[in-house]
């Protein structure tokens, strides 16, 4: 079987806290005029698949095609690892009012309790208004204790840590690791593990469809990292052709900056592309695609490409 780089299906998800910025800055072709939050590229969750929309395996899903080709798709060791299961998920964030404050749970944790993996993820920053601020872990002191208490009462004063970010940060957000929006906009590439759990610890009272979105707070205090501190790495006057943003146990990023050719060599496992700014053609043995910003792609395992063209991308694969 000769296996091919594959484009997909956006999947696009309406959130209270969206905008406009996946039409206006990515131009994405959103379906409605609604607010959307959420863009998932080459996604296989359930919750969110999309369909490749190029080539042999036109229409068919992530999972369709793992059932007869997971190792060709992954490569054989992440193949194992994973035990066939696809373990990325890349997203493209529009955060246009407040993020509830939230957390995510590690495998150990998301595995028994909610037949998932758990969601470590990390958030690159496209663009953000000059005001964007964040939540991003706990007050030094606060206890499992303290937090349990004043969750309980509605009292979310005094508990979490605030930070501002800019263009070219990249924002770690380990399981455990507490993190929301306060103020601002910020529009991001967002690499996670292949997970849709999410503990809300507060949504700022409001509605959705008249109705108040559900807490977790039990589940949350399991999992809260309270030691976590803010991880927050800059990379906006980085200009090399290749940067390493993070090497993970999850799994690994790099930014590249295309000004004319790159080739990138064949990988054993996957990779997942966004591209993030410009234009490009990939090549890879007899499939060329033309690629813009707001794209997503993955590539099969053991594919040597060529990029040509002038734009910015993100290139990752699982660890």
């Amino acid at each position: 079987m000769t296996y091919y780089p594959m484009q997909f299906s956006s999947v696009f998800k309406e959130k209270v806290w969206g905008g406009r910025a996946l039409k206006n800055i990515l131009d994405k072709n959103l379906p409605t005029e609604d607010l959307y939050g959420e863009s998932w590229e080459a996604s296989a969750h359930p919750n969110g698949l999309g369909t490749v929309l190029n080539g042999t395996f036109q229409g068919l899903t992530i999972p369709e095609l793992l059932k007869e080709h997971g190792e060709g798709i992954l490569g054989k060791e992440i193949f194992q690892k994973y035990e066939g299961m696809f373990p990325l998920l890349l997203k493209f964030l529009d955060i246009n009012d407040k993020l509830s404050i939230q957390v995510h749970p590690d495998d150990l944790y998301s595995i028994p309790i909610e037949k998932s993996f758990g969601k470590a993820e990390c958030w690159y920053v496209i663009s953000t208004s000059d005001d964007a601020k964040l939540v991003m872990g706990m007050k030094e002191g606060v206890s499992r204790e303290e937090y349990t208490k004043k969750a309980n009462k509605n009292d979310f004063t005094d508990l979490f840590e605030e930070i501002s970010v800019k263009e070219g940060d990249l924002v770690v957000i380990k399981p455990g690791m507490v993190h929301a929006s306060l103020e601002g906009s910020i529009l991001i590439c967002e690499l996670q593990q292949n997970s849709d759990i999410t503990y809300r610890i507060y949504d700022f009272d409001r509605l959705e469809n008249g109705v108040k979105r559900p807490l977790h707070i039990a589940k949350s205090a399991d999992v809260i990292d309270f030691n976590a501190k803010a991880d927050v790495r800059h990379f906006g006057g980085k200009n090399s052709p290749e940067v390493e943003l993070l090497d993970w146990e999850y799994f690994t990023l790099n930014k590249l900056i295309l000004k004319d050719t790159i080739k990138r060599e064949a990988h054993p496992s996957m990779k997942l592309y966004s591209i993030l700014e410009g234009e490009l053609t990939l090549q890879s043995s007899d499939t060329t695609l033309s690629l813009k910003k707001g794209d997503g792609l993955l590539l099969p395992a053991n594919l040597a490409i060529t990029l040509q063209g002038n734009a910015t991308l993100l290139e990752a694969y699982p660890k």
